[in-house]
C-alpha cells in the first residue's frame, strides 16, 4: 500500500498537492456553511476568503513590482487559503480589513522578513501576528471543528508521510498533546474527553501537517526539526499571554521559525559555473567552483538559488544532492535529471554560460552513512537517486576508508547507467536491475545482473547477506516504495530513505 501512495503522491509537487487539499478545505466549509453546520455564514465565509487570498495577492504582487521578482502564483494561493482558514470570518467592513491586512502582510512577509531569498517565518502565521498587534484583526483558528477534522486529518497526513517528516509530527504531538490533556484532567476532565475536545476544537493537525512542513521555513537536520516541533508545541500548547497579547498558535509558530532560522544559519555560499558532463542521455552533473570551501558531509542537498526570467511555479529555488566528495574544496558538483519537461529552473541551470554566478544558500540533510565503518551496507539507488551515493563513495575512496558496500543499481537501460566507468574504478560491487528483452546485458567485469526488477527472491539471491546489511534507499517516491516493501518481504526491518520530494 505505500509503494502505490509513494507513486501516486510521487506525480504531485508538493506545492501542488498543498494547494488541492487547502482548496478541498475551502469547497467544504463553503458547503458547511450553506446547510448552516459552521458557526459562520456564508457571507463571512465568502468574504474572508476573498479578502484573504486578495490581500495575500496583493501583498505578493506589490512587493514583487517594487524588488523586481517574479510572484509564485501557487504560494501566493496556499499562503492566502491559509490566511482564510484561520482568520475570524467576518461580513462587516472592519473584519474584512483586518483579513485583508492579514493577506497583505503575508504576501509581503516573503520578500521583507527574508534572508538570501527565503523567507523566514511562515507567510500565512505572520500575517495573523501582524493583524493581532495592530489591533485590525484576530485569528480564530476555526478550520479546528468536528466536521472539517476528517479531511483536515487526511490532508495533514498525506502532506506529513509526502515530505517524509512523521518523526517531527510524533515530537509535536507527544508533547503539544501530553501538555494540553495533562491541564485538561488536571482540571476534571476525562482522558477519553479530552483528547476528543483538543482534536475537535483545537488546531492540533492543521498546524502540524499545512503549516509546519513548509521546506523554507524547517531547519535542515532531523535533530533541529525535532527540537523545532517541541518549541512550537510548548508555546502551542501553554496558552500563555504576554501583557494582552494571547500567544496563540500562529505566535507559536513565528517563534519556532525564529529558532530554527538561528539553528539553520544560512551562510550563503556564492557559486560560479565551471561546466557539465552528459552523465547518460537523460542526467547531466554540473561543476561549479565554490568562492569559498563548502563544509558538507556526503549524502547531503545543497539548495541553488537562481532568479531566473520565465519561472514557473517551481520558484527559483531547488534542492540537488551533491556528488563530489566533501574533500574535494576546489568544485561542488550536482547530478540531476534532464527531461525535456523539467523545470524552468533546470532548464535556465543547464543553459548557464561559463563563470555565470548562483547561490547555494543552505545545505542539509540526514542520508549520510553510518560512523561505524564496520557496518555493512546495501546501498539502493533508482535512476539518478544514485547521486548522494557517488558522493559517500568518492569520500569512501578520498579516505582511503575500506567499507563492504553494495550498490544495488536499478535503471531503465544500460545507458541510463550513471557514472558507470568510475563506478569501476572505485571497485564497487554492483548489482544491476533493468528490463533486458535481449538477454543478458553487457556489465563491466565484476558487476552483477540481479534482473528485471529488484524483487525479494532476486535481492537475496544476488545479495545473501542482505538481512545483515544496512540498508539506505535513494530516489523517486515511487522507487523507494516498491524497494522498501521488497526488502522487508527479504526480512529487512529498517530502512533509510532519501526520497526526492519534488518541490
Amino acid at each position: 500500500m505505500t509503494a502505490a501512495l509513494d507513486g501516486l503522491l510521487g506525480r504531485i509537487t508538493m506545492y501542488r498537492l498543498t494547494l488541492i487539499l487547502l482548496l478541498v478545505l475551502t469547497v467544504e466549509a463553503l458547503v458547511l456553511s450553506l446547510t448552516g453546520l459552521l458557526a459562520y455564514t456564508p457571507a463571512e465565509i465568502g468574504g474572508t476568503l476573498v479578502a484573504a487570498v486578495g490581500g495575500t495577492i496583493i501583498g505578493t504582487r506589490l512587493m514583487a513590482l517594487i524588488l523586481r521578482l517574479r510572484p509564485h502564483g501557487d504560494s501566493s494561493l496556499i499562503t492566502g487559503l491559509i490566511v482564510f482558514l484561520i482568520m475570524f470570518p467576518s461580513s462587516t467592513a472592519a473584519g474584512l480589513g483586518g483579513v485583508l491586512v492579514a493577506g497583505i502582510a503575508a504576501g509581503a512577509s516573503k520578500f521583507l522578513l527574508a534572508f538570501k531569498g527565503r523567507h523566514i517565518f511562515n507567510p500565512a502565521a505572520t500575517g495573523a501576528v501582524v493583524a493581532t498587534l495592530f489591533g485590525v484583526g484576530a485569528a480564530a483558528w476555526w478550520v479546528a471543528n468536528a466536521y472539517m477534522l476528517p479531511v483536515v486529518a487526511v490532508g495533514a497526513a498525506l502532506l506529513l508521510y509526502r515530505t517524509r517528516k512523521l518523526s517531527m509530527a510524533a515530537v509535536f504531538l507527544v508533547v503539544a498533546l501530553g501538555i494540553l490533556l495533562f491541564n485538561l484532567v488536571q482540571g476534571g476532565m476525562l482522558p477519553g474527553a479530552g483528547l476528543q475536545l483538543v482534536l475537535t476544537s483545537y488546531p492540533v493537525l492543521f498546524l502540524l501537517g499545512f503549516m509546519m512542513t513548509e521546506p523554507l521555513t524547517l531547519p535542515p537536520l532531523r535533530w533541529q526539526q525535532w527540537l523545532f516541533a517541541a518549541i512550537v508545541a510548548t508555546v502551542f500548547a501553554l496558552q500563555v499571554s504576554i501583557g494582552p497579547v494571547f500567544l496563540g498558535p500562529e505566535f507559536a509558530l513565528v517563534i519556532g521559525n525564529a529558532v530554527a532560522f538561528l539553528l539553520g544559519q544560512r551562510r550563503g555560499v556564492r557559486l560560479s559555473f565551471d561546466g557539465s558532463r552528459q552523465l547518460t542521455p537523460t542526467s547531466t552533473e554540473l561543476v561549479f567552483r565554490p568562492a569559498k570551501p563548502v563544509r558538507f558531509r556526503a549524502g547531503q542537498y545543497m539548495e541553488l538559488s537562481m532568479p531566473h526570467r520565465g519561472a514557473d511555479s517551481r520558484g527559483s529555488r531547488r534542492v540537488f544532492s551533491i556528488t563530489s566528495a566533501p574533500q574535494q574544496s576546489d568544485a561542488v558538483t550536482f547530478g540531476l535529471r534532464t527531461t525535456e519537461t523539467g523545470s524552468s529552473f533546470k532548464k535556465a541551470l543547464l543553459e548557464l554560460p561559463k563563470d555565470a554566478s548562483i547561490t547555494g544558500t543552505v545545505v542539509g540533510g540526514d542520508f549520510t552513512l553510518p560512523r561505524d565503518p564496520s557496518v555493512p551496507l546495501l546501498l539502493a539507488a533508482g535512476g539518478i537517486g544514485v547521486t548522494p551515493f557517488i558522493s559517500q563513495l568518492r569520500e569512501l575512496a578520498a579516505r582511503g576508508e575500506e567499507r563492504d558496500v553494495v550498490l544495488v543499481y536499478a535503471v531503465r537501460s544500460v545507458q541510463e547507467i550513471a557514472f558507470r566507468d568510475e563506478l569501476t574504478d572505485l571497485g564497487t560491487r554492483v548489482v544491476v536491475f533493468m528490463p533486458s528483452a535481449d538477454g543478458l546485458p553487457s556489465l563491466p567485469d565484476g558487476w552483477t545482473y540481479g534482473g528485471e526488477r529488484p524483487a525479494a527472491e532476486k535481492l537475496l539471491a544476488a545479495v545473501p547477506d542482505l538481512k545483515q546489511r544496512k540498508v539506505l534507499v535513494s530516489g523517486s517516491p515511487s522507487f523507494i516504495g516498491n524497494f522498501r516493501s521488497e526488502v522487508r518481504t527479504a526480512g529487512v526491518s529498517r530502512v533509510r530513505t532519501d526520497a526526492f520530494l519534488g518541490y
